[in-house]
């Protein structure tokens, strides 16, 4: 397995297949099997895992159980192995192959069914925005409750003018080295430079007008931050009382920006929200007679300045910003 991670230290998918194969070693180290060796691992071993790992709850860093693993988070694992035995095979280092297969997707996958509407959405920029104050509390602890709250604001403003996943949210970046925001026509690329685009393809998408003054005003950097929101959107979906069991999770904000948009658009306007969602790729042989602009998804930009408009309305400063320079106003006194 060390290998197989040498071998993709480049893929930017680095992260997650370390974390999957990462239970696969777990899985060695307590049920004392450190010295299986590939050709061992067949249809029997592999299902003596599946029923390990679904006993391991999901744990935070801080330690805290998030709730039970899920079937296609341990099929990521079993197919990390498989991807792991098979370069070994190709090495020279075994030989065999993997002798196991991983279920398909859709066969361990289930589509959370819930949607967040306008209202709930508000609610989670309230949550950022207003959070409740305790009697007896000073100006300084209140601020930092918001400044608690401040790098989950900012993904929930990407997240919503962007439909884009969780991290390209993170990876939304000013810094006019990594080529992705062009405030002179409003776009984002959501892929920055040098970085592969992968399966989950990052569309460059038009930047709605109500982010752009957050975008321009932003130091050079990332715009969310460096720290994670992971804490953050799990009080908030505490607090808010969001569905559990894999129906919410940060990629809530990006199915609901679809549903919404899609009911908005028709289903004859639809390929522009496909193209948003980076679900529909534009042709390469079409762009070298046509290139390819953000500009041309007039209608998924409309629809989107408009959830934001009726968002805005019941959580105001969700993304209005503050003519004077300020914040914005909190119980009565400027944050």
């Amino acid at each position: 397995m060390s290998n197989y991670l040498i071998s993709v230290r480049k893929k930017p998918s680095l992260t997650s297949i370390k974390a999957r194969l990462a239970h696969v070693s777990n899985y060695l180290i307590e049920t004392e099997r450190l010295g299986t060796t590939c050709d061992q691992v067949n249809e029997e071993w592999i299902d003596d895992f599946r029923d390990w790992a679904f006993e391991v709850p999901v744990v935070s860093t801080a330690g805290k159980v998030l709730g039970d693993r899920s079937a296609g988070t341990v099929e990521g694992s079993v197919r990390a192995l498989s991807a792991a035995i098979n370069h070994a095979n190709g090495r020279g280092d075994t030989p065999y192959a993997a002798a196991f297969q991983a279920k398909k997707p859709d066969e361990v996958s289930e589509t959370p069914a819930y949607r967040a509407d306008i209202a709930k959405l508000a609610e989670m920029f309230n949550y950022c925005l207003r959070p409740p104050r305790a009697a007896g509390m000073s100006d300084k602890a209140y601020d930092r409750q918001l400044a608690y709250r401040e790098a989950l604001l900012r993904f929930l403003r990407v997240s919503v003018a962007t439909w884009c996943r969780p991290d390209a949210a993170y990876d939304v970046s000013t810094d006019p080295e990594r080529r992705q925001w062009y405030p002179d026509i409003r776009a984002l690329a959501l892929n920055p430079r040098g970085r592969p685009q992968t399966k989950k393809y990052r569309p460059v998408v038009p930047v709605a007008h109500q982010l752009v003054e957050h975008l321009k005003a932003a130091p050079v950097g990332f715009y969310v931050g460096p720290q994670s929101i992971r804490t953050a959107f799990e009080g908030m979906q505490d607090e808010l009382r969001l569905p559990r069991d894999g129906e919410t999770g940060q990629k809530l904000i990006r199915r609901s920006i679809a549903k919404l948009a899609r009911s908005r658009l028709g289903e004859a306007l639809w390929v522009e929200g496909q193209m948003m969602l980076g679900h529909r790729v534009h042709s390469k042989t079409s762009d070298i007679y046509a290139a390819f602009e953000a500009g041309y998804l007039t209608n998924a930009l409309a629809v989107t300045e408009q959830i934001i408009d009726e968002i805005e309305v019941k959580a105001p400063g969700a993304f209005r910003r503050s003519i004077t320079g300020l914040k914005i106003i909190h119980g009565g006194r400027n944050a």
